[in-house]
């Protein structure tokens, strides 16, 4: 109870910290604008933002407002899956569920998401088209950067540690490899309720969309190499060039070594952390609020210790489908994040409490 409560008091208080980081970007344009006293809002007229030429890409972003951007998704989510299938440690089981988690999210819902939110949007909000199209560029990517990861810092990080949303994010952390592959690997409703699809969406229409699309092409790029196999990062820690490169790079954003951390299949060998290391583009914020380890190494093995290769559909649609494996989180009778899971061998009946490598739960076992 004492440990529940000092988890709650502490998510209360970095969600204060949160509020005035949401806030700063903002507070520092029109700190900048009063400083050199520029009144972009004062000189702007709404009107879509065009871009030269009559190619097909010049007519994708002329159109993004409509049927341009639920395309770039679509063939965003071709590439991505075609480039993600190289792995080979997979089952027919498992190959199905990153197949299905693939192909789901990013060519059906995220588009059809994305093209009903624009249709929607006009009907609700009929005078914001473009409404903060006056925004600089690079003042908009800011904003955005910092609104949109911050946020998924604190959605991924509340499904670690709110046993209850904990099942939802499991998905995710069941292979037991890191890789393209796996990198889109979640529940279907962890996926609709993420909110990057729906925030990209709505800037579009409000005017914002340019630094919008840009953060998302380059968080596409920086989660997807955080969650690789190949280990990239490696140079920036073994060439002396490279280190102090390495040392800012780690800091700020999410690398293979911090990363592959948070999908370690323990906690207790000073390399694995699935209890932290949340940080999706920016490691900066499991700095600010010390969820985070920096080691430069990689763990000995990924997953969770007790996966029981529940079924692909029960994986991707809990808990409209539940698993047949009895003992699993994700059957109708299974224990929740935080329940005793008793494991026997035939050794002898000694009790034994044990971590599991899953957050918040221990299991008793027999050895």
């Amino acid at each position: 109870m004492k440990a529940e409560k000092a988890v709650t008091q502490k998510i209360a208080k970095d969600i204060a910290v949160s509020i005035l980081l949401y806030a700063l970007p903002v507070v520092l344009m029109f700190g900048t604008f009063y400083i050199t006293g520029a009144r972009p809002w004062l000189s702007y007229i709404p009107a879509d933002a065009k871009v030269e030429g009559g190619s097909f890409i010049a007519q994708v972003f002329n159109h993004l407002g409509t049927w341009g951007l639920p395309l770039i998704m679509l063939i965003v989510g071709i590439v991505e899956f075609a480039y993600g299938l190289y792995e080979n440690h997979w089952s027919k089981n498992e190959r199905i569920l990153d197949i299905v988690c693939f192909v789901v999210p990013k060519i059906v819902i995220k588009p059809f998401i994305a093209y009903t939110i624009l249709k929607l949007l006009p009907l609700v909000l009929p005078d914001g088209k473009n409404i903060f199209g006056w925004v600089p560029f690079w003042w908009g990517f800011l904003i955005i950067a910092v609104a949109d990861d911050l946020t998924q810092y604190w959605y991924h990080r509340l499904h670690h540690q709110l046993p209850w949303l904990w099942r939802f994010h499991r998905t995710h952390h069941s292979a037991s490899y890191m890789g393209m592959a796996m990198a889109s690997r979640q529940n279907f409703w962890y996926t609709i309720f993420f909110s990057q699809t729906y925030l990209t969406t709505t800037l579009v229409y409000l005017g914002l969309g340019f630094p919008a699309l840009f953060v998302k092409g380059i968080k596409s790029l920086i989660t997807t190499a955080a969650h690789s196999s190949i280990k990239w990062d490696k140079p920036f820690y073994t060439i002396k060039w490279l280190q102090p490169i390495g040392w800012v790079m780690e800091r700020l954003i999410s690398t293979p070594a911090t990363h592959h951390a948070h999908h370690a299949d323990t906690d207790g060998d000073g390399v694995g952390h699935y209890k932290g290391n949340f940080g999706n583009m920016f490691f900066i914020w499991d700095l600010i609020f010390k969820t985070g380890i920096i080691t430069r190494q990689y763990p000995s093995g990924y997953g969770i210790k007790h996966y029981k290769q529940e079924e692909w559909y029960a994986q991707f649609l809990w808990p409209v489908f539940k698993s047949k494996k009895k003992g699993s989180e994700l059957h109708r009778h299974g224990p929740m994040v935080g329940d005793a899971v008793t494991v026997t061998t035939e050794n002898n009946n000694d009790d034994k409490t044990k971590d599991t490598g899953l957050p918040g739960l221990r299991e008793i076992a027999r050895v």
